[in-house]
Order: structure tokens, then C-alpha cells, then sequence
């Protein structure tokens, strides 16, 4: 394994992070021996940096059961304060402490604040978030600290710019390039000498399973060896800007896969042919999409506050990554991202076809049309009152009842 150095705190860190959100189930819990057994084989091969969230379930206190003998210190541990839990200062300091004692360590590694944007941090930062953050690492409950990134890339610099990080991480993929942080922030943050983390390399795995006919020839044609994962993976590792690519792994043929990928993967080490390669998968790709939106945000802010590029995005997904269903992944990812579960609201039903965002917009879209498009398809009739219920009464239980489940 070839390690890669985070300037701002001086650890060497392996490209390849363990993620334990997607750890193997067993009755609907985590599989203790199976999981073990994976976190071990990971780090006898290299992996030195897990990460883990106060809301991943009881991921970790697994991770402190089982990090404990000669696996103590082999590894940094990567854990998250919920943003959406803290209602008030004291929150924050209760909940590091119920995390130091569910991992069973005196001090965290690596501490991010969890899925937020400006608005977010801007929320806790009333709250003494950075009074919070000083007195953790004054008093060595926490050495490191971060964010993880979930808004627009016109806002990441701003976050960036606004504390002294020392990671972040950010959603990057060759599909996703140009979205959230994008490529640009990425390199800006590395530029500060911020470590960035990557979730979702393969896109919450579509890009290791089944893709247009028309792609998945380009990449068998370059190299009928290498897998779609494999491809994606490799493209995310090559950024020499990225410190440490994270992957939920839960069978040892997936870590078997991604070992191999980040042994042999150096920064700058794809050809000009592989890279091509992978520009003409995405290609193919965006020619598939329902709407011809690159997602640039020129057409933004919008003064209802619908979230367009994203609004599109997920719209577009649904169809070439052919999602069916009712409760479909992009009719989840359209209320957890736009639908205002994890956040404020961004949805296409708020449009009041009020016409600033044509003006705006490079390829000339129909945006007002394209938007009724997507909330015929998503919001359901009486849906609007199922989210006020859902941000109103049901995520508050849900919090109360993730924070008794963990105690």
C-alpha cells in the first residue's frame, strides 16, 4: 500500500478507506463475525483509516469492540457529529462524549461535522460550534477536525475558508465531477493543505453494476479484465488531489477488488487512453439523459428556492440507471436531497414559473417545463403534507429514537 500524506496533521493515510455504513447484516443487525473478520483482513493489507457516524446505527460501538489489542492502533478512526441532532450547544458535547465511550477511546482522530452546507454550519455555528471544536481539542477529545460536505460548489469555498479544517470529504465520481464540491474544490481545498476524503466513488454503487449497452462496450473494449468498479475506482485515485477514497465494503471480494485498484493506482497514473476511455463512458451516458442539463448552476440561486441542477439530476438518474419501483433509489435520493428531509427544500413543485432561470441558463432549456416534468414524477399527490409531517414529527422521533438505541 502506498500512502498518502495529509499536510495539515502529518498522517500518512491509505487511498483506500474503510466505510462502515454498509457493514454485512445478519437479523438485521450487524454480522459481528463477518465484519470483524472484513475490518481485520483490511487492515493486515494496509488500511489504516475507518470511518464511521453517530447515525450509522451501532457501527460504533462494533468499531469499539473490535479495535482493541494489536488493531488499537494501527488505524485512525473517522467518526461524525450529527448536524441535525444539535438543537443547542450542550448537545454537542453530550453526544462527543456518548461517541468516545461507544468507540471506547479517550481521543477521536478524525472528527467531521456531518452532511452539512452553509446553511447547516451557519445553523451550529450560533450554537458555539467552533467554541465546541476548541474546547474538544483543547481538552484531547478530538485531534483533527472537518466536515462533510453536502451543498452547492458555489458555497464550499466559503466553508472552507470560514474554519481552520484539517479534511474534508466530499461526494466525486466521474459521473459526478462537476457537482457538490466538483473538481475545483477539491483541488482548492487540497491547495490549503485539507485532506479530502471521497464518499460515493462508484455513486452508491451504480457505477459498478449495469450501465448503458453503448458504455459498458467502451470499457470492455479498452480492457475486457477491468471491471466497471474497477474503472471508476481508478479514475477517483488518480486525482492527485484525493487523500483517501472511501467504499462500504461487506464482501471480501469487493475488498479484494478495491485493494488491488489502490495498491496499483499512484496519482496521475491513468493514461491519456484510460482517461479518454472513461470521457467517452460519460458521454454516452449524458447523451442518455432524459433532460440535457450538465448541472452548472448558471440558472442559480432561484428565488422560490428549488434546487434545479439537482432537481434534474435526480430526474435524469432515474431513467438511465432504469431505477423502478415506487420507493425507487433516485424517489429516495429526491426527498432526502431536494424534498427537504435532510435539509431545507428544494423541490421542482415550488417553481412559480416566475422565467429568471431561462435567461440564465447556457444550453437554453426549457427549465419550467422540465420542472413540472420532474414533479409529476416525484411529488405524489398529498406528498407535501407527508414531509411537513416527516420534518415536523417524524424526524425529531427518529432522532430521539437513534440517540436511545445508541446509548
Amino acid at each position: 500500500m502506498q500512502y498518502r500524506l495529509i499536510q495539515k496533521t502529518g498522517d500518512e493515510i491509505s487511498p483506500l478507506g474503510f466505510g462502515a455504513m454498509r457493514l454485512p447484516l445478519k437479523n438485521g443487525k450487524i454480522d459481528r463475525n463477518k465484519a470483524s473478520k472484513l475490518i481485520y483482513y483490511a487492515i493486515d493489507n494496509g488500511v489504516n483509516f475507518i470511518d464511521t457516524a453517530y447515525l450509522y446505527g451501532d457501527s460504533e460501538s462494533f468499531l469499539g469492540e473490535v479495535l482493541q489489542g494489536e488493531y488499537r492502533d494501527k488505524v485512525k478512526i473517522c467518526t461524525k457529529l450529527p448536524a441535525i441532532n444539535v438543537r443547542k450547544y450542550e448537545d454537542m458535547e453530550e453526544i462527543l462524549d456518548e461517541q468516545l465511550n461507544r468507540l471506547q477511546k479517550d481521543s477521536i482522530d478524525y472528527y467531521l461535522i456531518h452532511a452539512v452546507d452553509l446553511k447547516a454550519i451557519n445553523r451550529l455555528i450560533k450554537r458555539d460550534l467552533f467554541k465546541f471544536l476548541a474546547k474538544a481539542k483543547r481538552e484531547g477529545k478530538i485531534k483533527h477536525v472537518g466536515f462533510s460536505y453536502h451543498g452547492p460548489k458555489e458555497e464550499f469555498p466559503i466553508l472552507i475558508d470560514g474554519y481552520d479544517w484539517d479534511v474534508v470529504m466530499v461526494q466525486y465520481n466521474y459521473f459526478d465531477e462537476n457537482v457538490q464540491a466538483s473538481m475545483e474544490g477539491i483541488e482548492y481545498a487540497a491547495s490549503k493543505g485539507i485532506g479530502v476524503l471521497v464518499m460515493e466513488p462508484l455513486k452508491g454503487g451504480i457505477l459498478a453494476g449495469k450501465m448503458p449497452a453503448e458504455a459498458e462496450e467502451i470499457f470492455k473494449k479498452a480492457n475486457p479484465d477491468k471491471s466497471t468498479a474497477e474503472w471508476a475506482f481508478e479514475w477517483v485515485l488518480n486525482n492527485r488531489n484525493v487523500t483517501c477514497v472511501l467504499s462500504g465494503m461487506n464482501t471480501f471480494e469487493q475488498l479484494d477488488e478495491n485493494l488491488a485498484v489502490a495498491e496499483r493506482t499512484t496519482p496521475l497514473s491513468m493514461t491519456l487512453e484510460e482517461m479518454e476511455t472513461v470521457e467517452l463512458v460519460k458521454r454516452v451516458m449524458r447523451n442518455s439523459l432524459k433532460i440535457n442539463c450538465s448541472t452548472c448552476g448558471y440558472c442559480m440561486p432561484c428565488p422560490q428556492g428549488v434546487n434545479i441542477p439537482e432537481c434534474m439530476k435526480i430526474y435524469n438518474e432515474k431513467y438511465l440507471f432504469n431505477h423502478k419501483g415506487l420507493f425507487n433509489q433516485s424517489f429516495m435520493d429526491y426527498y432526502q436531497y431536494v424534498g427537504g428531509i435532510m435539509g431545507s427544500t428544494g423541490n421542482a413543485g415550488k417553481c412559480n414559473a416566475c422565467g429568471r432561470c431561462l435567461r440564465k441558463c447556457p444550453q437554453k432549456l426549457d427549465i419550467i417545463g422540465e420542472l413540472k416534468k420532474v414533479k409529476k414524477e416525484f411529488e405524489l399527490p398529498g406528498s407535501k403534507y407527508v414531509l411537513v409531517f416527516v420534518q415536523r414529527i417524524g424526524f425529531p422521533i427518529y432522532r430521539r429514537f437513534v440517540r436511545l438505541l445508541n446509548r
